[in-house]
């Protein structure tokens, strides 16, 4: 099953200006005082662009003190008037419960729908994870590929590769690879990581493409120099075998360090492995326990019985270390390790 991707995360999404109204937005980049005195006027006044503006000001507190309950009073104000860009922010804060917004899932969609009725495709994309989930409405896949679509045929990057995922598992549509493939590629053109990981697999298998272990590594790699875990993951994977790239331990090492450091479980447990057997790195042990341990606790088949096969070679004082060096690394790396 290839990997979906979920609702856009709100502060992600203000944090990139998108929204900030495109009339007022040189302006600002000389006085955010007199801009803000001068968006107020219009918001005031009952301009639905200048009231999204002030809502993207107070949500990152760009020119005024940030504040969550004024955000939401002007995207309001916004959206009531059928103003898209605040519909699917408005949307986006039901959903999460921020400001003075309540979670509400069935509002979040309520919202969703309005401002992909008028073509937005950030608000297509979340109404089919939505839809997706059954999170605020009823469970529909066929729905889901429907948005998915919408908001894909606007090159949204995102929507692009769930609906590709939706053809790969054959859910709301006909399993077709073919179409997989080539909607993961619109989007791991358009650099999105996840896209790009998909693909790499679909050229190892075969599937939908013809079978490619170099475009493989190409796409993988392209993938894990932005930091995702399952490609950095895969590539080190494909160092250890040598397809598709020159055979090479340490590389496979490093990238399985890459990953591992991410809490991706597998890569824990090829990393545990190669110190267990000293390839790559230098065989030690302990290390190998720590990171077999923490393959293990996410629940990796493989590394339980790894671990049996360390504690007859360990020593208590070693298995004690190896406990200690777990420890240390879930409070080093508290988001991975959740």
């Amino acid at each position: 099953m290839r990997d979906f991707l979920s609702v856009v995360v709100l502060s992600a999404l203000l944090f990139t200006g998108l929204f900030v109204s495109h009339s007022n937005a040189e302006p600002m980049q000389n006085s955010d005082e007199s801009v803000e005195q001068q968006i107020r006027i219009k918001a005031e006044q009952g301009d639905a662009e200048a009231q999204n503006s002030l809502g993207v000001m107070y949500a990152n507190g760009k020119g005024v003190a940030q504040d969550d309950k004024q955000a939401a009073f002007w995207f309001r104000k916004a959206a009531e008037q059928g103003y898209a860009e605040a519909q699917l922010i408005l949307g986006l804060m039901y959903n999460e419960g921020q400001g003075d917004v309540v979670k509400d899932p069935n509002q979040a969609v309520a919202w969703f729908l309005k401002a992909a009725e008028q073509g937005l495709a950030l608000a297509q994309y979340n109404l089919g994870v939505m839809y997706n989930r059954g999170e605020g409405v009823a469970q529909d896949d066929e729905k889901a590929v429907f948005w998915y679509r919408k908001a894909a045929e606007q090159s949204d990057a995102i929507a692009q590769n769930n609906l590709a995922a939706m053809y790969a598992n054959g859910e709301g549509v006909a399993q077709d690879d073919k179409q997989a493939a080539f909607w993961y590629r619109k989007a791991a053109e358009q650099g999105l990581p996840t896209a790009q990981n998909n693909l790499g697999s679909m050229y190892i298998e075969g599937e939908g493409v013809v079978q490619d272990d170099k475009q493989a590594v190409a796409w993988y790699r392209k993938a894990a120099e932005q930091g995702n875990a399952e490609a950095q993951n895969n590539l080190g994977v494909l160092y250890v075998s040598g397809k598709g790239v020159v055979q090479d331990d340490k590389q496979a090492a490093f990238w399985f360090r890459k990953a591992a450091d991410q809490g991706e479980a597998m890569a824990q447990f090829n990393l545990g492995s190669m110190y267990f057997h000293g390839t790559g790195v230098p065989q030690d042990h302990v290390q190998a326990y720590m990171w077999t341990n923490l393959a293990a606790a996410q629940g990796v088949e493989k590394a339980l019985k790894m671990l049996d096969s360390l504690a007859k070679k360990l020593t208590p004082s070693q298995i004690e270390e190896g406990q200690k060096l777990v420890r240390d690394w879930i409070a080093t790396h508290p988001q991975a390790a959740q």
